[in-house]
């Protein structure tokens, strides 16, 4: 008997989910490991050398104090790029991966309307990300001690991979959307990728443009770090900034289902 689709889609993914999670955690941890080495004055002196720009578009602007250190590392770049890579993967997949596989007529065939199957699709991404998020969390606080990173607190470790988490729900509720709308999971990876890329350095390098500045209030990253939950704990209107814009993303894509031929 057919799982639901909600079900099905973490079961059939369940590899990949561990592996994503461990993968991440992995990050985290070996970046977190080399802090005691950088809280230097000679490792700030080396940084103060490079101009103040670049090290503000390489998110670098403070690697001396434990919440800097991780907020330019395992919460700057590579760990935002990987958990966007990690949800693109699951959005893409979730229907246009399904069509293009001929696995889609199958799942459609059974008593589940077409709002129905995104929405399910949509919460199975939730709780993979969710999952990948709580293993960060348990591995950045086991690391914590021991890489000299408890001036940060649990609370606010927690809050950053809260919005870690739904930065890349946007983006994997993008890739649903995309897929749902167009059946291809080409352009799903491709979208998400060419719009990463450009909301990106309209967070960094807006900002250091007068007349672009206000570009980075368009930038889901701009949510995610802006309020730095790292220093300052959970950011509740920047979370349900990012949280409302998966949900209209998400919405899109069950409109965007529901008018498609599919030819089901």
């Amino acid at each position: 008997m057919l799982r639901s689709i909600f079900s099905k889609a973490l079961w059939d993914q369940r590899v990949q989910i561990l592996s994503w999670a461990v993968a991440i955690a992995l990050v985290g941890v070996v970046y977190a490991a080399f802090y005691p080495s950088m809280n230097s004055p000679e490792m700030q002196a080396a940084m103060d050398a490079f101009p103040p720009e670049f090290m503000t578009a390489m998110g670098m602007t403070d690697i001396t104090s434990p919440a800097g250190y991780l907020g330019s590392t395992t919460y700057g770049i590579l760990g935002p790029v990987l958990s966007i890579i990690f949800g693109a993967t699951l959005g893409a997949r979730a229907i246009a991966g399904d069509e293009e596989d001929h696995r889609l007529d199958v799942l459609m065939a059974h008593p589940v309307g077409r709002s129905a199957f995104v929405l399910q699709r949509a919460a199975a991404i939730v709780v993979a990300l969710s999952a990948a998020g709580v293993t960060l969390f348990l591995a950045m606080v086991a690391i914590s001690g021991p890489a000299e990173l408890g001036e940060i607190g649990n609370a606010n470790l927690a809050a950053a991979t809260i919005q870690l988490a739904l930065l890349a729900l946007v983006f994997g509720i993008l890739a649903l959307a995309v897929g749902a709308m167009t059946g291809s999971r080409g352009l799903a990876l491709g979208a998400v990728a060419g719009l990463g890329v450009l909301i990106y350095f309209a967070n960094t390098l807006g900002p250091t443009t007068e007349h672009l500045a206000w570009t980075q209030q368009l930038s889901p990253f701009y949510y995610y770090s802006g309020g730095q939950p790292l220093v300052n704990g959970l950011q509740v209107t920047d979370s349900l900034v990012l949280a409302g814009t998966a949900a209209v993303l998400v919405l899109l894509g069950v409109a965007g289902f529901r008018r498609r031929d599919i030819a089901v």
